[in-house]
């Protein structure tokens, strides 16, 4: 990207502003009605022109006004929209809204979604975060009439499982109490080969049910795909530049087909948790999204388990809404995924 004097910045960051608002090519004159940029309607068109020769800008058809390229966005991403941060009471919102809510994973991946789509006014999606292997959190054996026992198996996360036993002898609750306190002490935090390695020589019963939590753990890591939540498609195809069945299409791809949606988070999001990467226009590589952009991030616990969120939209997008409504809820669905993995 070339680099700009500080007035063409001006006025390509009031075209784009302009532009986002009104879905309509900006003029100069239009600027100098809206804004008192202290030079000529002469001066205004030259910065305009030049700022079209550079890439910046394009005409749409024969329009008087210019609407900003893709390369035009990507300039004021990043050097012109600065730090960009949601109102304070809005984050105090959001927040209240994700303490209400119980403990429950799903319950926070609909939130995020409809939050990401509200606030950005965009469409929304959410993976649910991807654990690297099954972690052990605790079980519970719960006497249920004779010799059937209900086994609950709490994997961190929040991933919960149940199984029906049939004991060859019926046990008082108090006995299955105290096999599930030795069974939790020993296997709290562990993986499947740790916890292996660890319930050789337990006595008969306690290793039995080391052994079908071992199956249920094994059983949890082979069909480990993760939902995705989504909120807010009406919405965004009813912007105009989605108006024809064509340039909605990749969108909808997107959002709605499995393995295209995770072989772009693939080659699109790193790996870490932590920053916001912008996607403009299918950046040249996936000609579905030339009509797109996607403010995406991923958040989790680095090691534990991580997932991916963003908004997507028109190319022309309200990028600093954007950026900072999924920078502040990743942030805050990190906080939340850490509190289901360490207490």
């Amino acid at each position: 990207m070339s680099d700009l004097s500080p007035r063409q910045q001006t006025i390509l960051s009031l075209v784009i502003r302009e532009h986002v608002a009104q879905a309509n090519p900006i003029s100069s004159r239009m600027l100098l009605q809206q804004y008192d940029l202290g030079v000529s309607s002469a001066t205004v068109r030259n910065e305009m022109a030049r700022l079209e020769e550079l890439g910046y800008l394009t005409h749409p058809h024969t329009s008087a006004g210019r609407v900003p390229t893709d390369m035009g966005y990507r300039f004021f991403v990043e050097r012109l929209l600065g730090e960009v941060t949601l109102p304070a009471a809005e984050q105090r919102l959001i927040t209240h809204q994700f303490h209400q809510a119980r403990l429950d994973l799903s319950q926070w991946m609909r939130l995020a979604a409809t939050t990401l789509s509200q606030k950005a006014r965009s469409a929304s999606l959410v993976t649910a975060p991807q654990a690297e292997q099954s972690l052990f959190k605790h079980i519970e054996l719960i006497s249920t009439q004779g010799r059937l026992v209900l086994l609950i198996l709490v994997l961190q996360g929040g991933n919960v499982q149940q199984q029906m036993l049939t004991l060859a002898e019926p046990l008082t609750q108090a006995e299955l109490s105290q096999t599930t306190d030795r069974i939790n002490q020993l296997c709290s935090g562990m993986g499947v080969s740790e916890i292996r390695a660890r319930v050789q020589g337990l006595p008969t019963f306690e290793a039995e049910i080391c052994d079908l939590v071992l199956e249920m753990m094994e059983r949890s890591d082979t069909r480990m795909t993760g939902e995705i939540y989504r909120d807010g498609l009406s919405e965004m195809l009813s912007q105009p530049e989605f108006m024809g069945a064509e340039s909605s299409q990749g969108a909808l791809r997107l959002l709605e087909e499995r393995s295209f949606l995770d072989n772009f988070l693939a080659e699109t999001l790193n790996p870490s948790v932590g920053g916001v990467q912008v996607i403009i226009g299918g950046e040249g590589r996936w000609e579905e999204l030339s009509k797109c952009s996607m403010v995406l991030a991923r958040y989790g616990v680095p090691g534990f388990a991580t997932g991916a969120l963003g908004v997507l939209g028109p190319i022309r997008m309200s990028y600093g809404r954007a950026i900072s409504t999924v920078r502040f809820v990743a942030e805050l669905m990190s906080d939340l995924v850490y509190e289901m993995y360490t207490y």
